[in-house]
């Protein structure tokens, strides 16, 4: 797993797989192109959310995350608002996905930054760091 889809696993709303595959986030949070600290900050980190009731886990991300539009993990949010150009921005992003072979389920809007990782996880590092 490559650190930008672990960082969108870790934003996505915690779900019971989260848990299920607690080995896996942990070796994929020790990654070698990180920096000594920063591994034992994201192994911390996730070991601290493994650690935790799924059911407190989930009420603290709703708390963060589904409280309002200042930490919306909806991107174009943050940019567009509520204006018109917000749908031809989710327009172009889908025709990019699909363009790049990432076909997206109905259950997400194209610009959740969780799908927008697990999507960049799969194209070349230097397209990856363009975005």
């Amino acid at each position: 797993m490559s650190l930008l889809k672990l960082i969108g696993v870790l934003l996505d709303y915690p779900q019971d797989a989260l848990w299920q595959h607690g080995d896996e986030l942990l070796a994929a949070a020790d990654d070698p192109g990180l920096s000594k600290a920063r591994r034992a900050q994201l192994v911390g980190f996730v070991r601290g959310l493994l650690d935790t009731d799924p059911l407190d886990a989930q009420d603290r991300w709703l708390s963060l995350f589904d409280r309002g539009r200042s930490m919306s993990l909806l991107l174009f949010e943050h940019i567009h608002g509520e204006s018109r150009d917000r749908g031809q921005a989710m327009v172009d992003l889908i025709n990019t996905y699909r363009k790049n072979g990432f076909e997206l389920s109905a259950r997400e809007l194209p610009d959740y930054l969780p799908l927008l990782l697990e999507y960049l996880s799969q194209r070349p590092a230097e397209e990856a760091r363009d975005w």
